[in-house]
């Protein structure tokens, strides 16, 4: 283990004491796959947890444990409060959007959580949390361990301007629950949520997954992309977190992260 790796640990967990749970036994700092990021001209992070040796590799492993708003990723705990709560009655349920103007013309229509996830559509999913409500949510957060479990008090924001916050460790950490059937909800919603989530199938490899866009006014835009990989009866949850300058950044989240799922035999 190096010392830039012991001191990045440390340093993250004086910061963020309620992470040490986070960890895993077996770990691995691989600081040569920053060189995607910086090819790429970004600032990032990437975990990868190998969910049957519960083996974690972290590229900038500082970053990896720092809490982020995690913007649209929250719609994956947002189907499965929905689901569970009875909020919604299921993934093909048209939810209405409002009718008011929105900054995407593909939000401006109802939609059932199904075509809301694949759109990212905010209205829609801002819609179930006013169904869930702000205390049934705060109680599933905290049943979930989601992140820092704080939905403050508007419940239709939290996600996307805090105070809720994730780190890209506990992302992955939640994900690959929810790919093994192992989160405490029960079946039904596991399932529906896992298969609104598959996103393509790679050379018999299924990529799941969901991704997240913070967008500010005063600061640098935060870019996720968090999911699991099956391949060959073995799963891969990973998470990535990245900077954004620039709204053409926004299609390497994806990018980057097949990349690294690749050099590290995921994919």
């Amino acid at each position: 283990m190096s010392v830039r790796w012991i001191l990045a640990i440390l340093a993250a967990l004086l910061m963020l004491p309620t992470l040490a749970g986070a960890q895993s036994p077996n770990f691995e700092e691989r600081p040569d796959l920053g060189r995607f990021f910086d090819a790429a001209g970004v600032n990032g992070t990437f975990a990868m947890l190998d969910v049957q040796n519960d083996a974690l590799t972290l590229v900038h492993p500082g970053r990896a444990l720092r809490r982020y708003v995690p913007a649209s990723t929250f719609k994956i705990a947002n189907s499965l409060i929905a689901l569970e709560s009875g909020a919604v009655a299921d993934v093909d349920e048209v939810l209405p959007y409002g009718g008011a103007p929105q900054p995407f013309k593909a939000w401006e229509k109802d939609m059932s959580m199904r075509e809301a996830i694949r759109a990212s559509n905010v209205p829609v999913y801002q819609e179930v949390a006013r169904r869930i409500g702000l205390e049934r949510m705060r109680g599933m957060l905290e049943r979930l361990g989601y992140g820092n479990a704080d939905p403050g008090d508007v419940v239709d924001r939290f996600w996307l301007d805090g105070p809720l916050e994730i780190s890209a460790v506990e992302e992955a950490r939640f994900v690959a629950e929810l790919a093994t059937n192992a989160l405490p909800l029960s079946n039904r919603s596991q399932a529906l949520v896992r298969k609104i989530l598959l996103m393509e199938d790679i050379d018999g490899a299924k990529l799941y997954g969901k991704t997240g866009w913070a967008f500010y006014e005063d600061k640098t835009d935060l870019g996720w992309f968090v999911g699991w990989v099956e391949h060959d009866g073995r799963i891969f949850a990973f998470a990535l977190n990245m900077d954004m300058t620039e709204i053409e950044q926004a299609g390497l989240r994806i990018e980057l992260a097949k990349k690294l799922l690749g050099e590290l035999g995921a994919l």
